[in-house]
């Protein structure tokens, strides 16, 4: 999908659009037989794909890069991008599996802990009915063995799923993502991080109120003490962005300037 908006913040193209554009996708490469992967990006993992060339790779390869974090979006602006706001995994995922029924996408839920995309299946089952579930699968935290993942693909591929909703945590399902395009045969494949927990009654979203203000990332740092050291990035993320954006100003003003 060639996005309309495509912002370059620090190195990676991120996609300013509406989500119902992004559904749209999906079906049209459904239609053409097309296999892609969407990933949702915040500043920490902007900041983490510079210092990993392997996740910058794999974030080079989506066809879409979603601004997951209200810092990206903000971002966007200082650098003179217009957008469309933040598009969080989870909402995103929400809306595709309720609206998908419109053109009877099938869903496979694959990571979480044991027992959890079971939950999410169920949850939107009964939230949704005529949901189509594919199938599911929880693999181990552990790397799988050559047998294990060929397996795991080949399960995937027998239920024929639209959309494979991948929750193995970034910057791991990023690259698992990459490494499968062409081998995992859906249309395709959505990155939703934390989703899984989320939909599965496992773990409290934000309440409405913080998600719409952007304070999201502060509740989830109240929750998990993990997210305090991964929001470190975000005063380093701005910085640069400032940096950059002064930059493109002097160019603008002196265009011959090197």
């Amino acid at each position: 999908m060639e996005s309309p908006v495509r912002a370059q913040i620090r190195g990676i193209p991120f996609d300013l659009v509406e989500p119902h554009t992004v559904l749209e996708a999906i079906e049209r490469w459904r239609s053409q037989g097309e296999r892609h992967f969407i990933v949702f990006e915040n500043p920490h993992c902007v900041q983490l794909a510079g210092r990993d060339p392997e996740l910058k790779a794999a974030l080079l390869r989506a066809s879409l890069v979603l601004p997951d974090g209200i810092g990206i979006t903000v971002g966007a602006s200082l650098l003179g991008y217009h957008h469309c706001g933040r598009i969080p995994g989870p909402s995103f995922m929400f809306e595709v599996v309720s609206k998908g029924r419109e053109f009877g996408f099938r869903h496979f839920f694959y990571g979480g802990g044991e027992g959890v995309p079971e939950r999410v299946a169920r949850n939107f089952v009964a939230m949704f009915p005529g949901v189509q579930v594919a199938g599911t699968y929880s693999p181990p935290f552990r790397p799988l063995s050559g047998e294990e993942d060929a397996a795991a693909v080949q399960r995937i591929n027998r239920a024929r799923p639209d959309v494979v909703w991948v929750a193995l945590g970034a910057p791991k399902q990023e690259k698992w993502m990459a490494a499968h395009l062409g081998r995992i045969t859906a249309p395709a494949m959505v990155g939703v991080g934390a989703a899984f927990d989320f939909h599965g009654g496992i773990k409290r979203r934000a309440p409405a109120w913080m998600q719409r203000c952007g304070f999201e990332w502060m509740f989830r740092s109240c929750q998990e003490w993990r997210m305090l050291k991964r929001n470190l990035d975000i005063p380093v993320f701005f910085l640069n962005v400032f940096h950059d954006a002064i930059r493109l100003r002097l160019l603008r003003l002196n265009p011959t300037s090197t």
